[in-house]
């Protein structure tokens, strides 16, 4: 079953429509690959998401191309994800490329940009095709998207340029599935259904038996074969692309649970820093929504923010500044990341207008900081030790953020992370005077037990955590049962003959 190592050895996963489940197929199929001996790289041409990594290289891609080089036990690297696009306006967005910003562009200006974008795509795969054996390609939303075809590089429009296959994933669980992949066939060209060479039907949920006159309806209707029906996957719980998961794990006969409340800000990123709570059966983690008072909880969490200014004059439009105020009066807890960290300082200034045509604007004045906003976004991965509480543990994380936060006449203010790496710079974060309010630009602070400990130990000291998750380890477990779901249910033998003969 061995692939020719000197051909384009590229396979694409398409979908009918976004999270159809394309990001957790190319994950499990990496892994899966992988497992057979085989060196893997993921791909993502165009990725428009708010949640993003740094990478070995020191640049920014999706994050969920970052999980996927986890599946592939690679280390993460730009090519994989060589445009990122990361909304910062219902009309305009971020472009990275090859994981650095270039420009801020309105969605005009960027469906002209296409054409140089391409070359970006195209020297990243000519690079992971050259050192890899399989390439295995995540496209983006549904290529039936009429509007967008034109100049097209997340889905046919690269599959044409590097003449690849084609398969194409739909999500039973949301109905109409056999209306998804025959209106999406029909909807593309011929040169562009003829790339098409199976279907992937997931989500499935109770006797397959059911199942199979329909599947013998779209083969014979479509010409082209079923590939593999995956199961409803209910515990299944991997880093997300740009859906909130919001399912918490909880123990109900726990008592005295952790409350956490994370305001869902319009241009929230990053907001998988939160998993390994959701999963922690001893925490409840709410997302607060639009038009919702914050409810009695232990600790309020502002968020990463793609756009620090219209999220903080949002926050304050729903009352929640106020809300927050009384929480702390009362002996609650607060901690900021990234964009958070910045809100809960005294001013946010933003001389170049990278943001907001504001100079500035009033932070929630919790934190004696400023932050100015800058052209250069820091792109770090870092370890060091957080102090808290008297105590001490190791951390690791990454930073993404533009801006320089400075201190106010608070020379005895507690820096919250000491960095290992001191020419990167010496500390990160503070923590207030009163010991109620962090904030911190690192992101994965809850990825570890021994991080999560201490700061659950410092939002409820009487508590004793003893059932904390370890996200890495638990990642792992799922990757596997995800490759392993991927062998007993998709014709791998067959998607290793569509790549040979392609």
């Amino acid at each position: 079953m061995l692939i020719n190592t000197h051909s384009n050895n590229t396979l694409m996963v398409q979908g009918t429509t976004s999270d159809a489940g394309k990001s957790t197929l190319v994950a499990g199929l990496c892994r899966a690959m992988v497992d057979l001996g085989y060196s893997v790289a993921p791909f993502k041409p165009q990725n428009m998401a708010l949640n993003s990594a740094v990478t070995e290289d020191g640049g920014e891609i999706g994050r969920a191309q970052a999980l996927q080089a986890i599946a592939a036990r690679v280390p993460a690297r730009v090519d994989f994800n060589p445009i990122l696009l990361k909304p910062n306006s219902d009309t305009g967005a971020q472009v990275i490329i090859h994981g650095h910003a270039i420009d801020n562009m309105e969605a005009s200006k960027y469906h002209d940009y296409k054409k140089v974008a391409m070359n970006a795509v195209l020297e990243s795969h000519q690079r992971l095709i050259s050192e890899f054996d399989l390439l295995i390609v995540e496209g983006a939303g549904s290529p039936a998207e009429i509007n967008l075809r034109e100049n097209d590089i997340a889905n046919m429009g690269y599959a044409e340029a590097v003449d690849c296959p084609v398969i194409i994933i739909a999500d039973i669980d949301k109905g109409g599935v056999f209306a998804h992949l025959v209106g999406t066939l029909a909807l593309l060209s011929e040169t562009e259904q003829a790339r098409v060479k199976g279907f992937v039907i997931n989500r499935f949920r109770g006797d397959i038996a059911l199942l199979q006159s329909g599947l013998d309806w779209l083969e014979q209707e479509t010409g082209k074969p079923v590939l593999g029906v995956l199961p409803y996957l209910h515990d299944l719980a991997l880093d997300a692309e740009d859906a909130i998961a919001v399912k918490n794990i909880i123990n109900d006969e726990a008592e005295n649970l952790c409350k956490i409340c994370v305001l869902l800000v319009p241009h929230i990123s990053n907001h998988t820093d939160f998993d390994s709570l959701r999963l922690n059966p001893q925490v409840d983690v709410t997302y607060v929504r639009v038009g919702e008072n914050i409810p009695s909880c232990d600790l309020i969490v502002l968020p990463g923010s793609k756009n620090v200014i219209s999220d903080l004059l949002f926050l304050k439009s729903q009352g929640w500044q106020a809300q927050i105020q009384q929480h702390c009066r009362y002996g609650g807890k607060v901690l900021g990341i990234c964009g958070g960290y910045q809100m809960l300082g005294e001013k946010v200034f933003d001389p170049l207008a990278i943001e907001s045509s504001l100079e500035c604007i009033d932070g929630l004045g919790l934190l004696p900081i400023t932050t100015e906003l800058t052209a250069n976004k820091t792109l770090n991965k870092v370890t060091g030790t957080m102090s808290l509480a008297q105590q001490e543990s190791d951390v690791e994380g990454y930073e993404i953020h533009c801006g320089i936060t400075t201190r106010v006449n608070s020379e005895n203010l507690a820096a919250l992370i000491q960095f290992n790496d001191v020419d990167k710079k010496t500390y990160d974060g503070v923590v207030s005077v009163d010991n109620q309010v962090i904030g911190t630009y690192l992101h994965g602070l809850f990825d570890s037990v021994q991080a999560t400990e201490l700061i659950l130990h410092w939002v409820k000291p009487a508590q004793h955590f003893d059932q904390l998750i370890d996200l890495n380890k638990h990642r792992e477990q799922q990757l596997n049962q995800l490759a392993t779901m991927c062998k007993e249910h998709i014709n791998i033998e067959q998607l290793v003959a569509i790549i040979k003969q392609h």
